[in-house]
């Protein structure tokens, strides 16, 4: 037997966070347990947890510093506070059943501890050491968490170091504000302008990377860091070496033209799910955008969103954003197709296209051009009808 848990509570510098293994003596724990206890290393000697001196706690646990230890006052916190709190947690565990009694002697467990150099205060440092420590122990003989909660919270989490989250696309509708305006001092100013929201996208233009490159998302990102950022390059050829350029360049997104090669296609795809952003097919001047799909899906590789794009030139023609149901029709319950249109897409439109089904609304000029930007984009927000992911979440450790 191996079981893992983690935890993190406290507040900074103090701060405690415990990665543990718990299993068998005679298993792959014990052999761990033991080469940790025989195999020192300067600043990370491992010790065994008591609950005072001559009073281990039973399962028997090994604390391993996470952080190198530098001199005597910090090698008084892990052998203090650090090591009381965890060998107390762990027999508290016991006592509260989280660990059968009738185990103890059969298993052992291996802690790893972290105390910031910067850490002083001893109350805390046991105390969130032993809440930490005990948290990881129920977590591990539970098997916290499960798969259906990881898939749950994946693309909802920020990790508190980072300072920013990587925004995914799984709580549709969105709105995505096309930046065509070839003008970055007026980009820049635009985009300070839009309200912050989990359902807003940005989209780098074409007309914008023609002029100044794909290095135009880092200045988008200095003025909007955790926006989702698409890449419109219309990609016709060289479809891998363009997906890995806007990967490179902190996109989210790159958009491929559907009349490119269906290789060149298959190539960009798989080269940005590779680098873990989106693939875009833009159907413009595309006949039969569903054959395109046909033609992919045979070859592995579908895109993640398919855009109906009606070009500037034809906006005030009739709608022609084809059969949307058609193009969900190829998603899979591994691999959704979203659906995104573009082209006239204004306040008194948008419910026809979400009720077609559109996942994605692309707004440009009424948007970026309006007198008032922040007006106008907060009447698409509040038009779509979604609230903010975990805006009614009282967050906690988890």
């Amino acid at each position: 037997m191996l079981l893992v848990g983690e935890a993190l509570i406290g507040e900074e510098p103090e701060l405690a966070h415990v990665d543990l293994i718990i299993g068998d003596k005679n298993g792959p724990v014990g052999l761990a347990f033991a080469n940790g206890l025989t195999q020192l290393s300067a600043g990370h000697t491992p010790l065994l947890s008591v609950i005072r001196p001559n009073l281990p706690a039973k399962p028997s646990t090994l604390i391993v510093p996470k952080v190198t230890v530098k001199n005597m006052g910090q090698a008084a916190q892990i052998f203090g506070p650090a090591q009381a709190a965890v060998a107390k947690a762990v027999a508290d565990a016991v006592e509260e059943g989280v660990i059968d009694k009738k185990d103890v002697e059969d298993l052992v467990i291996v802690a790893s501890v972290f105390i910031h150099p910067e850490a002083t205060d001893y109350n805390r440092i046991y105390r969130y050491n032993y809440g930490a420590t005990k948290l990881a122990l129920k977590r591990a003989m539970e098997g916290f968490p499960s798969v259906e909660t990881v898939m749950k919270e994946k693309d909802r989490a920020a990790h508190g170091i980072m300072g920013f989250k990587v925004t995914r696309l799984w709580d549709a509708p969105y709105l995505q504000v096309a930046l065509d305006n070839p003008n970055i001092a007026a980009i820049r100013s635009i985009v300070a302008q839009i309200p912050k929201s989990d359902h807003v996208i940005l989209e780098a233009g074409t007309p914008l990377i023609k002029r100044y490159g794909v290095d135009v998302i880092s200045q988008l990102r200095e003025v909007r860091p955790d926006a989702f950022i698409v890449a419109d390059l219309k990609t016709l050829d060289t479809g891998n070496l363009e997906a890995r350029m806007v990967a490179d360049a902190t996109a989210d997104a790159i958009v491929i033209s559907a009349l490119a090669p269906v290789s060149t296609l298959q190539k960009a795809i798989e080269e940005a799910h590779k680098t873990g952003i989106y693939a875009v097919m833009d159907t413009l001047n595309c006949e039969d955008p569903v054959a395109v799909l046909s033609e992919l899906k045979k070859m592995g590789s579908l895109p993640d969103v398919v855009e109906l794009h009606r070009g500037i030139d034809i906006e005030e023609t009739e709608h022609a954003w084809g059969n949307i149901a058609d193009i969900k029709a190829f998603s899979t319950e591994s691999h959704k197709v979203l659906v995104a249109v573009a082209g006239g897409i204004r306040i008194d439109t948008m419910p026809v296209a979400l009720e077609a089904g559109a996942d994605i609304l692309v707004v440009g000029r009424a948007i970026t051009n309006a007198r008032d930007v922040r007006q106008v984009a907060e009447k698409f927000i509040e038009g779509m009808n979604k609230s903010e992911i975990d805006q009614f979440r009282v967050m906690t450790d988890f």
